[in-house]
């Protein structure tokens, strides 16, 4: 058996980034930028108005105030989207939308609830200065957030809704990104059923293939279901044979030490076996290799191939653990780790055979230290255990038992602080 840290180094040693496509902004959350992205327009592109008020010359407000206010004479009103035709002249003011260009002549806005408007209602011919504004007051200037010819985006920043809308004001409908992974699943065993069949005696709903599916799709992966295969090596090669054309191929079941565990046998036999032993609980029977594929353009290519267990608690967690980080690569990402916080374990955690334990808890915050609970019975087939995680707690190998009270690492699978 390898280490945690020797199978993740291996896994990532073997996994490439991959190429580039262009997609619709709104299609890319999550996604990493291929090139660097530069404005070729000023945002905003005029001088305009933080607020609604009145567009002035700051030396007619001079002295003014509630008691003693200055008196300017109305000329025009400004909306968003409009150009001013009328230039301002000492002794007036325009009436000023939010966002609307600043005149020609004005050095200020006003806004209303610094002037009498309310008083006089509607569209006054006068308005009167309740304050003194400084130059510049309110007005927000012409490449204010972006000026021509600068870099706004990086290349390598993740895709968020803050990056799409920055994009949208840039004018670009796509962008090109590092594409998403297409992974390909399969669940073997002759117990299984799909879903969508009645369940005879004897027989168990196949789950694993779900929750493999929506942890891909989680982490920006597009799956790829395979169906079922049964024990047998002619009955999963011929499913594999369905998912060669994708970039990652995740199998669950068939890699334990059991008469009818033949994935590690198809893995070794089809492409190259790199581990299937890990010291890790829930998940010892974890095998990688890579497998031959096709490639998009034709031709044979090398595909990462992750043998999950069966189980479904040991199949997510080394999902989060191993084939998460190999996601992220594969997408440009330079931050393949979860958090982790320290905390308070509330019941003893024990470890009998020297594996590193990732216990599901669930964690919460209270008077500003993080304590961790466990969600019970510990079992890897015990899947709702994973519904009310919200971490998992990390026992190392070299400890028998840590005890209540204990600081330990805790990966989070659900990072909220609310």
């Amino acid at each position: 058996m390898i280490s945690v840290e020797e199978a993740l180094e291996r896994i990532l040693g073997q996994v490439d980034i991959l190429n580039e496509e262009e997609r619709p902004i709104l299609d890319c959350l999550g996604q990493v930028l291929a090139d660097d992205v530069y404005s070729d327009i000023d945002i905003p592109p005029l001088d305009n108005s933080a607020m609604d008020g009145y567009a002035v010359q700051s030396r007619d407000t001079r002295g003014a105030s509630r008691k003693s206010p200055r008196f300017l004479r109305v000329i025009d009103t400004v909306v968003t989207g409009s150009i001013p035709k009328l230039e301002l002249e000492p002794g007036t003011a325009m009436r000023i939308m939010t966002g609307a260009p600043i005149p020609k002549g004005a050095d200020s806005v006003v806004r209303f609830e610094d002037t009498d408007e309310a008083q006089r209602k509607g569209h006054p011919n006068e308005t009167g200065i309740l304050v003194e504004v400084k130059p510049g007051k309110a007005i927000r200037r012409a490449g204010e957030d972006i000026t021509r010819g600068s870099l706004v985006l990086n290349q390598g920043v993740t895709i968020r809704p803050p990056e799409v809308g920055v994009l949208a004001s840039l004018g670009r409908s796509v962008v090109k990104v590092t594409r998403r992974p297409r992974v390909a699943i399969l669940a073997t065993g002759n117990e299984l059923v799909d879903i969508t069949q009645p369940l005879p005696t004897g027989k168990i709903y196949n789950s694993n293939t779900y929750s493999v599916a929506a942890l891909v799709q989680r982490y920006g992966g597009i799956p790829k279901p395979l169906g079922i295969a049964l024990d047998s090596e002619d009955s999963v090669v011929a499913r594999l044979r369905q998912g060669l054309n994708a970039d990652m191929l995740i199998t669950t079941g068939g890699v334990s030490l059991g008469d009818y565990d033949v994935v590690k046998d198809v893995l070794a036999k089809q492409g190259k076996m790199d581990f299937w032993r890990v010291r890790v609980k829930p998940g010892k029977p974890l095998a990688f290799g890579m497998t031959k594929g096709h490639a998009q353009a034709g031709g044979v290519t090398s595909i990462p191939h992750f043998g999950l267990p069966g189980n479904p608690v040991s199949s997510m967690v080394t999902f989060e653990i191993f084939v998460r980080p190999a996601i992220l690569k594969m997408m440009g990402k330079k931050n393949l780790t979860k958090p982790t916080i320290e905390a308070v374990i509330e019941e003893p955690i024990k470890n009998t055979d020297r594996r590193r334990v990732f216990a599901r808890v669930v964690v919460e915050k209270r008077g500003g230290q993080y304590f961790a609970h466990p969600t019970g019975a510990q079992g890897s087939g015990i899947l709702t255990s994973m519904t009310l995680a919200n971490g998992l707690a990390i026992a190392p190998e070299d400890k028998p038992v840590v005890k209540k009270g204990d600081i330990v690492q805790v990966m989070m699978l659900d990072w909220n602080e609310e």
